[in-house]
């Protein structure tokens, strides 16, 4: 794909982020994450986001393994199909666990589904979590196999097409990732930042992805003090290509919402024409 496209000259198309504080129950997740998508339909939002871990976050990390579903089957699958067609929206499912062939771990998916509730596409996320600082620790291959593809998808909204890069929280750090996501005019980021290393990281590197690719950023959060006494960082937001933060959720569930503007692509990479200007690859 040409990393250089400008994309459209023209149109704007409005997203929005879901922010949760996701629980030990998958039920009360998707009641709680049904509520909050009809709220971002009701402001207009034509695709949705909705964070890491959205149906799940589990009193252990080996939860997420006992509730995996098969490829294209499994009540949430068919819930985030359902209210993608209920609602006539691009709805991007955070992600879900899906069965690997290890039985003792799971892929961390993210699934598209286009106004119609059809599936368009599936990202499983790269790069896997690992951090220890004095009693905090993480290491997400104990229960999760790595993806090996980056995934883009093109989707049309009230008339404006957009490409969107795919990407999943621990992702954010490794910028060769989005230099193979095709030029996106949007990069989706669900994540579940721990609360240490969002304070730290989290806003500096989603406007740096953003800068770096002259186009929007749209990041949707775990953002509170979850059941199993995790804390997330929060501060969902939407970044435009020049590096400008134009809304932020900071804690607590919610939604952030904006409009896509590719004339504003168009002008930033006519003004920086960066990524015409790459030598190593």
């Amino acid at each position: 794909m040409d990393e250089s496209r400008a994309g459209a000259t023209g149109g704007t198309a409005k997203v929005a982020a879901v922010q949760m504080v996701s629980g030990a129950q998958v039920e009360q997740n998707l009641r709680t994450a049904e509520d909050l998508i009809a709220q971002a339909a009701r402001q207009g939002a034509g695709l949705v986001v909705l964070p890491e871990y959205f149906c799940l976050m589990g009193m252990r990390d080996r939860d997420k393994v006992a509730v995996r579903e098969e490829d294209g089957h499994g009540p949430i699958q068919e819930f985030l199909a359902a209210q993608a067609k209920r609602h006539g929206i691009w709805l991007v499912g955070g992600t879900l666990p899906l069965v690997t062939p290890d039985p003792d771990r799971v892929f961390n998916t993210v699934l598209v589904f286009d106004p119609k509730g059809r599936r368009v596409a599936r990202y499983d996320k790269i790069h896997l979590f690992s951090f220890r600082q004095g009693d905090e620790s993480y290491d997400e291959a104990r229960t999760i196999a790595p993806g090996r593809e980056p995934v883009a998808f093109d989707c049309t909204i009230a008339g404006t097409r957009l490409r969107v890069g795919l990407s999943v929280c621990y992702d954010l750090r490794f910028p060769e990732l989005y230099r193979r996501l095709g030029g996106a005019d949007l990069i989706l980021v669900p994540s579940a930042f721990t609360a240490t290393t969002g304070a730290a990281h989290w806003e500096a590197l989603l406007r740096a992805r953003a800068i770096e690719n002259l186009c929007y950023v749209l990041a949707a959060a775990q953002g509170g003090r979850h059941e199993n006494g995790r804390s997330t960082f929060g501060h969902t937001m939407l970044i435009d290509p020049w590096g400008e933060v134009i809304a932020r959720h900071e804690a607590g569930p919610g939604i952030v919402g904006g409009l896509i503007d590719l004339e504003r692509i168009a002008r930033c990479r006519a003004n920086l024409p960066a990524l015409g200007h790459r030598v190593l690859t």
